[in-house]
């Protein structure tokens, strides 16, 4: 008689700070009750002890930075039925990526006493652009009942029901009223995916945009509204340019005209 085994996860870092593991681990309780449904079979950051792959689902945190990252991910990948990137470095690049837009010899120049002895590439770059990924679950750090879900949907057979909608929904359930129109503050809840519970507006500061762009973001309107309020162009960039630098949508906006006259209330 064949006795089913418990399918088995995997969690591994690459170049981050380690916040959306440790998200996971402050699951507590919930993560308890995974557990039993699950073996745990390489996971760092909770024990030393592993058990060898393949492994049904894994998490993979962080960004591609060496050329070792590069074999390390494929290897991953071969060894995973299902791969789920978690957070803002696995799926767009991180803070980190920062360094796309600069020359990182120079930077290691400046950095380093002896930079000969590092082994980089020019860029930090997301999961997606080396192996194929099977989901993306944004934030900086991710939500921690979005990870459980989707955690419980591959335990499932399904697929993750994570809301696609923008941050501006989140304001809208929690009967925030709209920091831009309010106080024209500058906010990127338009552009930004959910998941934080509007975090920021609801003690009235703008979004930063930790979750990434929403699906199909018009990010140069939302550039336009920042200029009419007499936000920079400089500091429209720089709003785009922080943990999320390198997903497209941010990456490739272009604020090349002058911020239209302020209208006056």
């Amino acid at each position: 008689m064949n006795v089913k085994t418990k399918p088995s996860l995997a969690v591994w870092k690459f170049a981050s700070c380690d916040g959306c593991q440790l998200t996971l681990l402050d699951c507590e309780d919930e993560l308890l009750a995974v557990t039993e449904q699950l073996e745990i079979g390489y996971f760092l950051e909770a024990s030393s002890a592993t058990v060898a792959g393949p492994y049904d689902l894994s998490l993979v945190e962080g960004s591609i930075t060496t050329p070792e990252d590069v074999e390390r991910i494929q290897e991953v990948r071969r060894q995973s039925r299902f791969l789920v990137t978690i957070g803002a470095c696995a799926t767009a690049g991180g803070i980190q990526a920062l360094r796309n837009f600069t020359d990182v010899e120079e930077l290691l120049r400046i950095v380093y006493a002896t930079p000969a002895f590092l082994s980089t590439l020019g860029t930090s770059t997301a999961i997606s652009d080396h192996v194929q990924v099977d989901f993306e679950l944004r934030g900086c750090p991710i939500d921690r009942s979005q990870l459980l879900e989707v955690i419980g949907a591959y335990l499932a057979g399904r697929t993750p029901e994570i809301p696609s909608h923008s941050v501006c929904v989140e304001c809208k359930q929690k009967g925030n009223v709209c920091v831009m129109v309010a106080h024209d503050t500058p906010c990127l809840g338009p552009v930004t995916h959910a998941g934080c519970g509007a975090l920021c507006p609801t003690f009235h500061r703008g979004c930063y945009g930790c979750f990434g762009p929403v699906e199909n973001p018009n990010t140069e309107a939302m550039a336009g509204a920042l200029a009419a309020q007499g936000v920079s162009a400089d500091d429209i960039d720089r709003l785009f340019h922080t943990f999320n630098a390198w997903a497209p949508p941010y990456r490739d906006l272009s604020v090349s005209v002058d911020p239209p006259t302020r209208r006056q209330p």
